[in-house]
């Protein structure tokens, strides 16, 4: 996938499994904005994680460019055991110096022209409850909260559902 560049808008393209420290050290700048206590996972390779995400035959990696720079990130697949049309976005970050700069606009766009092309027709995902910026940046792109999947006890995340056909 990599998207036409249009003036003053990121290159959207295929991340590569070679980029996976500069995805990883993005990822963590990203989720440390909004974690007050420290980012969970510490132990985690990030690195190896997103090596692992980037060559998943069944998922998708896409990186927005600015400037030969990866500036933003977005990591989908369909999950085990959910219906064929539905996808997940598991990570979607944007790089903390390029907030409000339109690269998650574009980033998203791309993630949605790829989904509608898949033939998904439902998108779901799970955002920190903390990660207010987050929440409302969902909202603006037409994401609800997912009333069949409310928080668990203890559990600091929302669930949200986009309907893929309707952007």
């Amino acid at each position: 996938m990599i998207s036409e560049r249009v003036k003053g808008a990121p290159v959207i393209r295929t991340a590569l499994p070679v980029e996976a420290e500069t995805i990883a050290d993005l990822h963590f700048r990203a989720r440390s904005t909004y974690y007050p206590d420290g980012v969970p996972q510490a132990g985690v390779d990030w690195c190896e994680a997103w090596r692992g995400s980037i060559e998943r035959p069944d998922g998708h990696v896409l990186c927005a460019v600015e400037h030969g720079r990866i500036v933003g990130i977005a990591s989908f697949r369909t999950p085990d055991g959910a219906p064929a049309d539905t996808v997940k976005l598991f990570q979607f970050h944007v790089d903390p110096g390029h907030w409000r700069s339109g690269i998650g606009t574009a980033l998203h766009r791309a993630c949605v022209e790829e989904w509608q092309a898949d033939g998904k027709r439902t998108a779901v995902l799970e955002v920190h409850a903390d990660n207010t910026r987050a929440q409302a940046f969902y909202a603006r792109r037409g994401w609800l909260p997912d009333p069949g999947n409310p928080p668990a006890e203890g559990d600091h995340h929302l669930a949200l559902r986009y309907a893929v056909t309707g952007e």
